[in-house]
């Protein structure tokens, strides 16, 4: 098996090339982009498309693999070739078997999983409880990120967020964040910072509110919404006002509305 690294311009002018849609290799691939809790069993995410690989990559991560279309390999840019430990190359009628895009991409990246981080008692969070939709769970991530919240806590039930689904919608918010899954409701216990929730009919309205910050703020279920044991956690209770008379807003469309919220607490203070 050869690999190699180019020193400048173009990709390294070696690499593996695979034919066979059994090698293992192809295999593990093709669970890791259609099953969303492979990345448990194999410690490793598959990143589809040079957005995710480029946004891994700025935040310093390094992939084992680097993932190319045979049409594409001579085009690659040399920074992906560069990047990861081995470069394979793949015919591009195998690209369908390992890519959960309807116009698979042409480049991928198999980054080892990151280690297990813990509670962070003092970051400013986003809880997400039972939230189950991958698009409404990775859409989060990207406002916990962009509005200076560091830390995603997600409790058992929640969309798994390493899968490739959340992957795709959190469009490169993973590598900016902290997260830690499958937390069980009395792990929050160990937060030092104030517990907001959103709902529908409890609460003052956010914008008449003053919010605490560092805090953290809990989505829930898209139709349970915050479970019970939150809401007796919480330590303020807090609606969006709707003058247009909707009943309830999306879940992904409250947290970025909240979360920008508490960015401007951080502005202002």
């Amino acid at each position: 098996m050869s690999s190699g690294f180019a020193s400048s311009g173009g990709p390294s002018t070696e690499a593996t090339h695979l034919t066979s849609r059994d090698n293992p290799l192809i295999k593990d691939l093709r669970k890791l982009s259609q099953d969303s809790t492979a990345y448990r069993k194999q410690g490793r995410v598959w990143l589809e498309g040079d957005h995710l690989c480029r946004a891994a990559l700025a935040r310093g991560f390094k992939p084992a693999l680097a993932v190319f279309a045979e049409s594409y390999w001579p085009a690659a840019p040399a920074e992906f070739s560069r990047a990861a430990v081995k470069s394979i190359v793949i015919p591009d009628a195998l690209l369908p078997e390992i890519s959960g895009l309807e116009s698979p991409a042409r480049m991928g990246f198999v980054m080892g999983l990151p280690a297990a981080a813990g509670l962070k008692p003092g970051a400013a969070s986003v809880i997400l409880d039972r939230v189950q939709d991958a698009g409404n769970v990775g859409s989060i991530l990207r406002s916990a990120a962009a509005f200076g919240f560091s830390q995603v806590l997600a409790l058992k039930g929640t969309a798994a967020l390493w899968s490739p689904k959340v992957l795709r919608a959190g469009m490169g918010a993973h590598f900016a964040l902290q997260l830690v899954e499958g937390l069980e409701p009395e792990a929050l216990a160990a937060l030092a910072v104030p517990i907001v929730v959103t709902s529908s009919h409890q609460g003052s309205f956010l914008h008449q509110q003053k919010l605490p910050m560092p805090c953290a703020w809990a989505m829930g279920h898209e139709g349970q919404g915050v479970g019970d044991h939150l809401m007796a956690r919480a330590a303020l209770k807090v609606r969006i006002d709707q003058p247009g008379g909707e009943e309830s807003l999306n879940v992904a469309a409250a947290a970025a509305i909240c979360l920008y919220a508490s960015s401007l607490t951080i502005s202002d203070s």
